[in-house]
């Protein structure tokens, strides 16, 4: 009950995927990649997901009610973290139980990609570190949970000739509507974002969405409706990323946001995420939200801000291809 896709299957090579889908190289029992829940190859529809870094990929396993079998770029540095979960995964089942002479019951050993990988959207890779784009921080709270990372794409932060740097707060939480709870990710930057190309003194972040397909929202009595191509990365119980079309005729998502270091989500959002499949991603310009530390104070940042016009949103699959 193995599915793997064409792009796995490029990527990783015939032969390899013909073990995989015999059961040769199938791990049996897994983890999820997404929920962390229990899998079974044998019983569960399952997809293969391969996490490509500049040198080094990885090969996971996911129920395919969660994500679907599909290569994910990703840093180095994520592909190096997932080695070392995988290998002291694997130690520890080797000192639960005697050794097996298959691979690791929760994912297989990490396999080197055929070729070198594709370059990964740009990011700054510290505060204070020059990049091609402006620097970031990264920050991490609780209850909901907070990060700030750059956001490449159509609306990178772009901040002209003020010495301003933006950058992108998002926020993990649960939002109510109509009796359901939804996992949902609130961007907030902390400076306007200019339009690529202008003065810099404007604040165009909203219609850069828009154009995009995001939607203005006048309240929270309703989710957003989906926007075409874009997915939310939901990853070894972590959020990664936030995905956004392909372009110049390319089959693979580009990256528009994603985590410095992955952010941590609680179960609860995980568990809304998965039974939906989807996440609601809500966007407001610079002071709309703030970090807000209780989700009511949350919901009610996003409903003040909806009443005055300054709110987007649109729902999205979890890693969808």
């Amino acid at each position: 009950m193995l599915d793997v896709s064409d792009e796995v299957r490029a990527e990783i090579g015939d032969d390899e995927a013909n073990r995989l889908l015999t059961g040769d190289n199938a791990p049996g029992s897994y983890d999820c990649t997404s929920c962390r829940a229990p899998g079974d190859t044998g019983r569960i529809p399952t997809s293969t997901v391969l996490f490509v870094g500049e040198e080094t990929a990885v090969l996971a396993f996911a129920h395919a009610t969660c994500v679907p079998s599909q290569v994910i770029k990703v840093s180095e540095e994520e592909v190096q973290g997932a080695v070392r979960t995988i290998t002291a995964d694997a130690a520890a089942a080797a000192h639960a139980a005697p050794p097996a002479p298959s691979l690791p019951a929760q994912a297989p050993a990490p396999v080197p990609p055929p070729g070198p990988a594709g370059p990964t959207a740009p990011m700054a890779a510290a505060a204070h570190a020059p990049a091609p784009a402006p620097p970031y921080d990264s920050a991490h709270a609780q209850a909901p949970a907070h990060t700030r990372e750059p956001a490449p794409g159509p609306a990178r932060p772009d901040t002209g000739r003020s010495t301003e740097h933006a950058v992108l707060g998002v926020t993990c939480g649960q939002i109510l509507i109509d009796e359901t709870l939804h996992a949902a990710v609130v961007v907030e930057p902390t400076a306007r974002i200019a339009r690529p190309g202008s003065d810099g003194h404007g604040d165009d972040f909203l219609p850069l969405l828009v154009e995009q397909g995001f939607m203005p929202v006048t309240g929270l009595t309703q989710a957003p409706a989906p926007v075409p191509g874009w997915s939310v990365l939901v990853a070894m119980g972590q959020l990664h990323a936030i995905l956004q079309p392909p372009t110049g005729g390319s089959l693979q998502q580009n990256i528009w946001w994603q985590a410095h270091e992955a952010l941590p989500v609680t179960d609860g959002w995980r568990t809304a995420a998965n039974q939906s499949n989807s996440v609601l991603v809500y966007a407001a310009p610079v002071g709309s939200i703030g970090r807000q530390p209780r989700e009511d104070l949350l919901r009610e940042a996003l409903v003040q801000a909806a009443a005055k016009g300054v709110l987007v949103a649109a729902a999205m699959p979890l890693a969808g291809s």
